[in-house]
């Protein structure tokens, strides 16, 4: 049994995910279910430590065997790139894999909010796009950035861990940086970033206080910048970034977070009722002067209900989206609730549209 060989069937059955560990048969996930493979056999230490001398560098075992965990990027040529992860656990190594296909699929093949054309054309400020671990959010941003690239001529610098999607110049330029091979951090590549004459700066998680304080400046200087999160929804993204920082500088990050925000864009994946495939769901803000208000105000428990009463703009809570996603029969009310970061409130909006009241779409 090779690597290759669970990766080509891992492809060809859908899965997202492909988990391998000592001593069990590999696992896939599929459609956000874990499902084992009886084809293949159980990997042993021995066949653990060869899959992983194949996958990586000599470089990369240098540094697994001293941190004890490894962040890198695998391709099969012709097949798909592949996020992975290696760790050891109970004295054995543990890898895991995300497919990345190399076909960069667009925003409409997507079906994400349209609203994601305009955001990404603006011509600075900070849009973040948030969401639990496998919520979809590098897919997102990927269509994103391409859109940019076919739309319109800028300079584009990505840091990423590792880099995922490959993307090539078009109407823009632009430059990946992997975080490891490319550059030591995060926060090294953005401040160096800044003297390559960026238009855009892609960041693909926004970890620590460094990194977000240098993203916010990067902001208010006339830069957009695109960054992930791993938050829920619009009002825990805010109160995330806020809460880096010591309390005596939060009410300043408070006014400059305000001011040079655009747009926070948070999703989860729900299996499909059908038991086929996964639906997905999304909340969308956008700063008008009644968010960038209660954000510097620190009233951002109010921004769902500003939310809600903005559809018309193109504005949507997460829990109207589930609350379509229920009605339109896509998902299940539970599997709903479960993605809620109110289930009271997704609860009573479940029977005012039962009930027959309507929820714009805000799409």
């Amino acid at each position: 049994m090779s690597i290759d060989e669970i990766l080509r069937k891992m492809v060809e059955v859908g899965a997202s995910d492909v988990h391998l560990r000592v001593p069990s048969q590999p696992v896939f996930r599929i459609d956000g279910a874990l499902i084992v493979q009886e084809d293949f056999p159980k990997m042993g230490m021995a066949e653990m430590e060869a899959a992983f001398e194949y996958v990586t560098s000599p470089e990369q075992r240098e540094e697994f065997y001293k941190e004890r965990e490894l962040d890198f990027a695998y391709s099969v040529s012709g097949l798909a790139r592949f996020r992975v992860n290696a760790m050891q656990q109970r004295g054995t190594i543990s890898m895991a894999f995300r497919v990345v296909p190399f076909k960069i699929l667009t925003i409409d093949e997507l079906s994400l909010p349209q609203i994601c054309k305009q955001l990404i054309l603006k011509p600075r400020g900070m849009i973040l796009i948030t969401g639990p671990t496998g919520s979809g959010k590098s897919t997102t941003m990927a269509a994103m950035i391409d859109y940019l690239n076919e739309t319109k001529a800028c300079n584009i610098i990505t840091i990423e861990d590792p880099i995922e999607y490959l993307h090539r110049n078009k109407k823009s330029l632009i430059a990946q940086r992997d975080l490891g091979d490319d550059t030591k951090s995060f926060n090294a590549a953005l401040v160096h970033s800044l003297r390559q004459d960026p238009d855009v700066i892609v960041i693909g998680e926004m970890r620590d206080i460094d990194t977000m304080s240098i993203a916010i400046r990067a902001a208010e200087t006339g830069h957009l910048v695109l960054g992930t999160l791993h938050t829920r929804d619009a009002t825990q993204t805010v109160d995330r970034i806020i809460d880096m920082f010591p309390s005596a500088q939060q009410a300043q990050i408070r006014m400059q977070v305000s001011q040079s925000i655009e747009g926070i864009l948070s999703q989860a994946l729900l299996p499909k009722d059908n038991g086929k495939g996964r639906a997905a769901a999304f909340e969308i803000m956008l700063a008008n002067s009644a968010v960038r208000n209660l954000i510097r105000d620190g009233r951002t428990y109010e921004l769902p209900n500003v939310i809600q009463l903005n559809n018309k703009d193109g504005m949507i809570t997460l829990d109207q989206s589930l609350a379509e996603l229920v009605a339109d029969g896509m998902v299940s009310k539970e599997e709903a609730l479960s993605k809620s970061s109110n289930p009271e409130r997704l609860e009573k909006i479940l029977q005012f549209k039962a009930g027959g009241g309507y929820t714009p779409r805000g799409r």
